[in-house]
């Protein structure tokens, strides 16, 4: 049995964060040649399942790198390595003192809180008011945030030198990792988001692949949130837009995301 694991951001979606019309059709075309595939991706549910519904992903999916497994078929979610209340403490502090607003993401009862101080920036406020505000999550205040909550991870956005310094410390804690890159709001924004050190998709793939039973696992994605997956994959495959260290990490660099490479080379590759 063929298992895919798709990452999303730069990898399976298009530069307008989308699933292409092509991209549809040749999820389409893998169901009807029962061949299973799912989603490994650093996204919370919140934002991923926005863009996915309706795109007949059935199987458990990965988000928040791992820390976070949700069963459609059941309705469960499963948590894994959460964040500690010394490790929330670091983070938050990481991101005030240096003028950035913290967003703490937690999962209590199949539902969404986001945690966070009054925002500073325009950046900052324009990921309240025009995203988090038009989804399904409760936004409270930072002080608000309960003792022992389910904190799968922290986010928070601002200009790249300012972000890459928090990135800096906090990937120097040893439970703690750190992802960043380029914001889609512009150039000399980045995005940053913080998860226990000890989750990974790598784990949480294996796992899904003892659970259905697969053989052959397949793994697509573009940053070094991959890598982990693609150390135990059978196959892997990075596209043409992917970080350098992916590439060379990977069974074979295929086309570029925004001309939909990975729904191009399935096509082959499962003669679709």
């Amino acid at each position: 049995m063929d298992l895919i694991f798709f990452d999303l951001d730069g990898t399976l979606l298009n530069d307008a964060s989308e699933i292409s019309l092509f991209t549809k059709e040749t999820l389409v075309l893998l169901s009807e040649k029962n061949i299973a595939y799912t989603l490994a991706t650093g996204r919370t549910m919140l934002s991923a399942q926005r863009i996915v519904d309706g795109h007949e992903f059935a199987l458990p999916q990965i988000y928040n790198n791992g820390v976070t497994i949700w069963d459609p078929k059941i309705q469960q979610i499963t948590l894994e390595n959460l964040l500690d209340n010394a490790e929330i403490s670091t983070v938050t502090d990481a991101a005030l003192e240096q003028g950035i607003t913290p967003f703490v993401n937690v999962i209590d009862n199949h539902d969404h809180f986001i945690f966070h101080t009054e925002t500073r920036h325009d950046v900052e406020k324009e990921l309240v008011y025009k995203y988090f505000s038009s989804t399904k999550a409760t936004l409270l205040p930072l002080e608000a945030l309960p003792i022992n909550s389910q904190v799968t991870n922290i986010s928070m956005i601002g200009f790249a030198d300012t972000i890459k310094k928090i990135w800096l410390a906090l990937n120097t804690h040893a439970n703690l990792i750190a992802y960043s890159g380029p914001a889609q709001e512009g150039n000399n924004y980045w995005w940053l988001d913080v998860h226990h050190r000890s989750a990974n998709k790598g784990t949480a793939v294996t796992n899904l692949k003892r659970q259905l039973g697969a053989s052959n696992v397949i793994c697509f994605g573009d940053g070094d949130n991959d890598l982990s997956m693609f150390a135990l994959a059978d196959e892997s495959y990075a596209p043409e837009n992917a970080q350098a260290q992916v590439k060379k990490s990977a069974s074979a660099v295929i086309g570029n995301n925004h001309h939909d490479g990975i729904a191009h080379f399935l096509r082959e590759r499962f003669s679709l």
